[in-house]
């Protein structure tokens, strides 16, 4: 009995090891796991982040094109420039941003859209400007940016989407809150999103 006793406290021993080690292994892949998905979004992030500067930095020289016309609306190219500083003063944090935070950042891209589109639409008035080698130019660069920007946030959703459904997915979702890996929010397309922009005229 003596004998039993000692070889039932072994086998619970090895046992106990056993589940350790599996959990151990688990988690160490579940983590690693974790991390790779989320450097992932962070990374594609970044990427939104860049096209959206590349944006920004044509800006300049489009104002400085626009300027040459002594007779354009001035007012039109103030809000274009009042809304590429409002764009590029937001910097978000990817490893801890909330839907706010991308709701705030589209918000001011949004506004600088809107601006340009404004802009764009004065120009067709001005057939001269229009016809200004630097100026088209911009509307090649802005185009190819904006489809950029297009498929940037769709990879960006993708990731985030891989991301969110990994962590909270079961048994993932015990591992997850445990080491606080939070779900990632998502880029959401504005109306007509899908669409290249058209906002030229040949």
């Amino acid at each position: 009995m003596k004998n039993k006793g000692c070889l039932s406290a072994g086998t619970i021993g090895i046992a106990l090891l056993i589940i350790v080690a599996v959990l151990f292994f688990w988690g160490k892949s579940g983590y690693n796991n974790f991390v790779t998905k989320e450097q992932n979004v962070n990374t594609k992030w970044s990427n939104i982040e860049t096209v959206y500067q590349k944006r920004a930095n044509l800006i300049p020289n489009l104002e400085r094109t626009v300027k040459s016309y002594s007779k354009f609306e001035q007012e039109t190219l103030t809000k274009v420039v009042e809304a590429r500083s409002k764009a590029t003063s937001i910097n978000i944090d990817p490893t801890n941003m909330t839907e706010q935070d991308i709701a705030k950042f589209q918000a001011a891209q949004g506004e600088l859209s809107g601006a340009l589109s404004r802009l764009m639409a004065v120009v067709e008035s001005y057939p001269n400007l229009k016809a200004d080698q630097q100026y088209i130019n911009f509307q090649r660069e802005y185009t190819a940016i904006e489809n950029s920007i297009r498929t940037e946030t769709v990879y960006y959703n993708e990731a985030a989407q891989d991301y969110n459904t990994s962590i909270k997915t079961f048994p993932n979702n015990i591992l997850a809150n445990f080491t606080n890996f939070k779900e990632k929010p998502y880029f959401k397309a504005e109306a007509g999103a899908q669409k290249a922009p058209e906002v030229f005229s040949e």
